[in-house]
């Protein structure tokens, strides 16, 4: 809960975190709204004013949520006995400072929204063991983790509890991959996190069902080429000599 300080203090800020989507209740920290004329709610860098409680008129409340573009339609509610504020089915747009002013309190809240998490996506990676050398890409399999569409988060390969990989991102709606080598015959237990301060999504490794030695799928995907170059050779050959034979029927014909 918010921490009541004397008016123009500004120095604290309280940090709030949650998950796009949720509910947050920024906290007055005040019991009893009595001792107030009028308790003002401000946003962002410019201290727009967004919601107001005007206690010597009955304790009316306003909202203002056509301002900044509208991001906060239908989402402010102020609750009736202690002035709070509570952000609704939130978004990334919500993301930033607020004030509380009063006659005995001023407090500020950094809000950050973070969007919910996808689940990482493990793939076998042929073109990088085809590049490498001979002994190595024998011995083994090559692997991407994916997501797309994600900021503000931490990619990682894990062996077991411990970090082998990471890769940290801060823009928004980027894409990251990050690459790991295998045995095929490790016995280890591997996984692939992706994870912001508030929340991560995990994927684990099943080598066996994942790892097939990509020499052995282009040897077979090379052999099913050359059987279909063989059967379509053959079509064609057969075709011609019905041709021959059907131009020899009618010649005798009309002989």
């Amino acid at each position: 809960m918010a921490q009541s300080g004397v008016f123009g203090d500004t120095d604290a800020v309280e940090s709030v975190s949650v998950l796009e989507g949720d509910s947050v209740t920024l906290h007055s920290g005040l019991t009893d709204m009595m001792d107030e004329d009028v308790i003002l709610w401000r946003f962002g860098s410019e201290n727009t004013l967004i919601a107001e409680i005007d206690v010597m008129a009955d304790s009316s409340m306003t909202v203002y949520d056509d301002v900044l573009d509208e991001r906060f339609r239908d989402r402010l509610k102020l609750d009736h006995q202690t002035g709070s504020l509570i952000i609704t089915n939130t978004r990334t747009e919500h993301t930033g400072l607020y004030q509380l002013q009063s006659n005995s309190v001023c407090q500020r809240f950094s809000l950050a929204v973070y969007a919910r998490l996808p689940v990482p996506n493990i793939t076998r990676d042929c073109s990088s063991s085809s590049s490498s050398s001979s002994s190595s890409s024998s011995s083994y399999c090559s692997l991407l983790c994916s997501v797309v569409n994600v900021g503000h988060v931490t990619l990682s390969w894990y062996k077991g509890n411990s970090l082998l990989s990471s890769i940290s991102v801060s823009d928004l709606s980027i894409s990251l991959s990050l690459p790991l080598e295998v045995e095929y015959q490790d016995k280890n237990s591997y996984s692939c996190v992706l994870n912001n301060p508030i929340s991560n999504q995990t994927t684990h490794l099943n080598i066996t069902q994942l790892c097939q030695p990509c020499a052995e799928v282009q040897c077979c995907d090379t052999a099913e080429a050359v059987m279909r170059l063989v059967v379509t050779a053959l079509m064609g050959v057969a075709a011609a000599a019905a041709a021959v034979l059907l131009l020899n029927d009618v010649r005798s014909s009309r002989g």
